[in-house]
């Protein structure tokens, strides 16, 4: 069985929850600490999915290993590999297909909720509750849908927050939001201080509609952590579907 490929660009931005997933249903898979030194993948060939994690910096950065993952990314879907890309990992695997990636109109940080915008596909990808769970946003840049995709879900700040672009036995779906959140992550940005910076940037820039403060984030965090899990269970386990063994 082919090991599912995990490229972490930071070192705290991590798998967290779809780690977990991976560990709960068995499967094998290997992370690329681009921050540590790793070298980005040359091939999907090895892997029977790609998953694209976080990261502070931009699309739109001008470093080494951006080209680098697109093309990961676009070799991945030549050689019917699915991709799960988280926040930036989705804005990347937007890029990768053609779509424009962009600064928000506003940045969000903290818990809100979407709205289901494909019920049809989300039957498959999210569970029952998914439109009464809060997700964990923190992103500055934003997505536009490659051509072909489906958008799963939307937000009143920024619309595009989930896509699937589907293939025949296999599906990418990006996310602008972090489903992979821990309550242990949540607490580990939060105390960060540079969060507190973010926030009050944004709030001057804006008056800040879309960020909560590290008190907000981290009210009752354990249990919105669980209840955005029950989400990413339903959906990795879809995603794991079309896992290329």
């Amino acid at each position: 069985m082919k090991p599912i490929a995990i490229v972490q660009h930071e070192a705290d931005v991590a798998p967290g929850n779809f780690e977990q997933h991976l560990q709960a249903r068995g499967r094998g898979y290997v992370i690329k600490r681009l921050f540590d030194g790793d070298a980005m993948p040359g091939s999907a060939q090895p892997y029977a999915g790609i998953c694209s994690l976080g990261g502070n910096m931009s699309v739109n950065d001008q470093l080494p290993w951006i080209e680098a993952e697109l093309a990961l990314l676009r070799d991945a879907d030549t050689r019917g590999v699915p991709v799960i890309g988280h926040c930036l990992g989705g804005q990347l695997l937007a890029r990768a297909f053609g779509a424009v990636v962009d600064r928000s109109p506003h940045v969000e940080i903290g818990w809100g909720r979407l709205q289901i915008d494909d019920a049809e596909r989300a039957r498959d990808w999210l569970s029952a509750s998914a439109a009464d769970v809060e997700y964990f946003q923190w992103h500055e840049d934003a997505f536009g849908l490659p051509v072909g995709a489906f958008r799963l879900l939307r937000g009143d700040w920024c619309p595009n927050q989930a896509y699937v672009i589907e293939r025949a036995g296999y599906a990418h779906i990006g996310m602008q939001f972090h489903i992979e959140m821990t309550a242990e992550l949540v607490r580990l940005w939060a105390s960060d201080p540079a969060a507190a910076v973010a926030v009050d940037a944004e709030r001057q820039r804006t008056g800040g509609p879309a960020v909560q403060s590290p008190t907000v984030m981290l009210l009752d965090v354990d249990v919105r952590a669980a209840r955005m899990q029950q989400v990413a269970t339903h959906l990795y386990d879809h995603w794991l579907r079309g896992a290329r063994d």
